[in-house]
């Protein structure tokens, strides 16, 4: 059984840990319900998200399971609000030494660099910010990579390449194999029209 548990904080970006969630979701169902995710907040009160969704945590940080899998996701309550918060920097740090991965989405990469786990290694983060985690110190961004791991802390660029590193997690937990029927399952076979590099018609 793998317990995956998703950090939320107000300006969290929703996708950021949406998508994750779904393929961590999507593992335990094709498993038979074996694993378990469950969002964990500062307080239970409703969480309103960076694009505005309201969301309600599962545990607050002094309840929860023990975590196999600590999530991290970004946006402006990341790095603006959630860095500067000792309560949530020294929870990621004590739990990201029991848990067995840690993984940070976006500008999540920006606070999981504060909590203490991403110093010292390669990072991955949002494009338009990948300066401002530099300049942090102790940490090289890697800037060609949708994800990275290094030992066992992933960091995966901004928003949707969360669901890479979240497919790649469940293959490395559960087998190539099953990571696969998950991609399917969720029909993920990005094909996305007005790509940046097609010219634009008149």
């Amino acid at each position: 059984m793998t317990t995956y548990g998703l950090l939320i904080f107000d300006e969290s970006e929703e996708l950021d840990f949406a998508a994750p969630w779904e393929v961590f979701t999507c593992s335990s169902m094709l498993r038979g319900g074996a694993d378990t995710a469950v969002l964990i907040a500062e307080a239970l009160d409703p969480v309103r998200c960076s694009k505005g969704m309201r969301v309600l945590p599962d545990h607050t940080l002094d309840d929860h399971p023990p975590l196999d899998v600590l999530l991290v996701p970004g946006g402006r309550g990341a790095r603006e609000v959630q860095v500067r918060n000792e309560a949530v920097t020294n929870w990621i740090a004590k739990t990201a030494e029991q848990a067995e991965w840690v993984s940070s989405v976006c500008t999540g990469a920006i606070l999981v660099h504060a909590a203490g786990p991403g110093r010292g290694r390669r990072m991955a983060t949002h494009w338009k910010y990948e300066d401002a985690l530099e300049s942090r110190g102790e940490v090289t961004v890697v800037r060609d990579a949708r994800y990275v791991v290094d030992g066992k802390l992933i960091s995966s660029q901004g928003v949707s390449a969360g669901i890479d590193s979240a497919l790649w997690l469940v293959g490395r937990l559960h087998g190539r194999d099953h990571a696969r029927a998950v991609r399917r399952y969720l029909q993920y076979d990005p094909a996305p029209p007005y790509l940046a590099d097609e010219p634009i018609a008149g």
